[in-house]
């Protein structure tokens, strides 16, 4: 995919947005009001589904109001809350321990800076970007499961890990596009171009997609 190519079908994407209903757009909807947030609900939704997430989100918040609430609240009573998200046990402990990193290392205040947010508990790149982007308004790409796999189907990279598809966006995507990348492709993801099965007899940039032409005779 050419880059001219790729401008039309994020225009594309972001016109068809609303119409997908997808699942991201549930859990965007917990990350709003702060960082915390955000920060909880992003990494909360590593290996898990975002509408399993944006419901535990939900029931979590109704508790833990502040990084104070965060702090005091029981491990157990937490691991409670959080079930079921994938690995929920470990993502308390990682929640605990964040929450005393940005009390004692940041002042009480979520990092707005990319290597400050890795230094993080169970932080990683994905996350760390997606919460630049939805906490601070700040360009990144957060590359998940579908953002690489969208985008090495569209022949638009050839990578075999996600950290390697962020550095080569970087590279190829103009920086007008980062702040939405994440979210347009993961709803594509979640509703058409789907993992096993993507629907691509009713994909709205079928005429840009190398694996459309692939597949057709």
């Amino acid at each position: 995919m050419e880059l001219q190519e790729l401008k039309k079908v994020i225009e594309i994407l972001r016109r068809e947005y609303e119409h997908l209903n997808a699942p991201i757009e549930r859990l965007k909807a917990q990350k709003r009001g702060d960082p915390l947030r955000a920060l909880i609900c992003t990494l909360l939704s590593t290996r898990t589904k975002d509408e399993t997430t944006a419901e535990v989100c939900k029931r979590l918040f109704e508790r833990v109001k502040s990084l104070d609430d965060l702090l005091e609240i029981d491990i157990k009573e937490l691991e409670r809350l959080l079930y079921p998200v994938g690995f929920y046990k470990n993502k308390a402990k990682y929640l605990k321990q964040l929450a005393f990193q940005i009390k004692e290392e940041f002042g009480g205040r979520v990092p707005d800076k990319l290597e400050e947010l890795l230094r993080l508990k169970g932080v990683g790149r994905k996350v760390a970007n997606i919460v630049l982007v939805e906490a601070f308004g700040k360009p990144a790409i957060g590359v998940d499961t579908h953002v690489h796999r969208i985008c090495n189907r569209w022949k638009l990279v050839n990578t075999k890990t996600p950290q390697q598809t962020e550095r080569a966006l970087t590279q190829i995507l103009p920086k007008e596009y980062w702040m939405d990348f994440n979210r347009l492709l993961v709803a594509f993801g979640q509703t058409i171009c789907k993992p096993l099965k993507p629907r691509c007899d009713v994909c709205p940039i079928r005429e840009f997609c190398a694996f459309v032409k692939i597949k057709e005779p």
